[in-house]
């Protein structure tokens, strides 16, 4: 008789494989070539990139967690994206009027929105600029077209007279095309809001496709958690909790992972300095990506784990490293005033030619 594991629940698991194919629908969510990087990464990093989460169905979870948890309401009036652009918006709105050689003052501006989501938390900053009779046109960017949709819909609803454009866009894996952000001189400004540069599997290429989509003029503003990674305290919360659990249960039945195989673990990771959402599996398993294009089979062993998301929070000095080393410089930044969020104003580097 072959003896049985037993794990922390007490449940006892075969020490069998369990073959098999991840649903056929995944080869409408994903193009070939961003199948083929989540094959790469599942097989060598044991880790399915947070960008791919948003896709499909993720699109809509989380911007369901969105409007419940995050857009103000009369029991919850604040918003920390939306309260940290206010408080910059002076800064920023001044930022663009002369360009850095004092040669061109500028009387609009173009908002390229980098992850734009659903485009909540831009509505007043933009509403702000639109009073002021200053913005050109507002370009949505996102890696799920599902979310741009949801982008089109509020923002000609609350802004029709301002020219909305959206392309699908992965900052991660390529700069800003200049086909998209158009060949005229006006400046501007990219934003990378919700805490997104947190969650990138690769921070430093995602902040040089910004740096190689900027001019001089241009400026990069975007937001963070601040704080040590390690001091977290073991308490889900937020996206942590609701978002995360959303895509645990679609990204398990999308990959055909049975319920009873795996569980959910949040955890610090020390190798990269975040905190991490897994699966982890309690039983051997191969996965067949044939019938979708990929000829490549992903065999993970019982008590392996793979990570569906993660979120890194900066310290200043390194955050300061990681913007020089991408060859970008902050020209100004401030901080919520529990200092848990920081928004970070940047620039191309003086040193840096454009």
């Amino acid at each position: 008789m072959i003896p049985k594991k037993s794990y922390s629940n007490s449940q006892a698991f075969p020490d069998t494989t369990r073959l098999v194919e991840p649903s056929l629908e995944l080869n409408s969510i994903f193009s070939h070539g961003e199948l083929s990087e989540l094959v790469h990464s599942l097989e060598l990093k044991r880790e399915i990139p947070l960008k791919y989460g948003y896709k499909g169905p993720g699109g809509k979870i989380w911007h369901s967690f969105y409007e419940k948890y995050l857009i103000p309401q009369w029991f919850k009036p604040k918003n920390v994206e939306i309260d940290l652009l206010q408080d910059n918006f002076d800064y920023i709105n001044s930022q663009w009027l002369t360009s850095r050689d004092s040669s061109e003052n500028y009387q609009r501006i173009n908002i390229i929105d980098v992850g734009a989501g659903n485009s909540y938390p831009v509505k007043k900053f933009i509403s702000r600029l639109v009073k002021l009779g200053k913005i050109n046109k507002y370009i949505a960017l996102d890696i799920s077209q599902e979310l741009l949709s949801v982008s089109k819909a509020n923002f000609t609803k609350w802004f029709p007279q301002v020219q909305f454009e959206s392309y699908t866009v992965d900052i991660e894996n390529t700069p800003i095309y200049p086909e998209i952000l158009g060949s005229d001189n006006i400046p501007k400004i990219f934003l990378h809001l919700g805490v997104t540069i947190g969650n990138h599997q690769d921070r430093s290429k995602a902040l040089q496709n910004f740096r190689h989509s900027m001019n001089k003029n241009d400026l990069l503003v975007f937001t963070n958690e601040i704080g040590d990674n390690s001091q977290w305290d073991g308490i889900a919360r937020g996206g942590l909790k609701y978002h995360v659990d959303g895509i645990y249960r679609w990204m398990t039945d999308k990959l055909g992972i049975a319920a009873e195989d795996c569980q959910l673990v949040r955890k610090y990771d020390i190798k990269t300095d975040s905190v991490t959402a897994n699966i982890k599996f309690h039983r051997h398993y191969t996965i067949n990506f044939r019938q979708l294009g990929i000829d490549k089979t992903v065999e993970i062993l019982a008590d392996e784990e793979v990570t569906i998301w993660r979120h890194h929070k900066h310290q200043i000095p390194e955050l300061m490293e990681e913007l020089a080393t991408a060859g970008l410089e902050i020209v100004h930044y401030s901080c919520n005033k529990y200092l848990s969020h920081i928004m970070v104003i940047c620039q191309v580097a003086k040193s840096v030619s454009t």
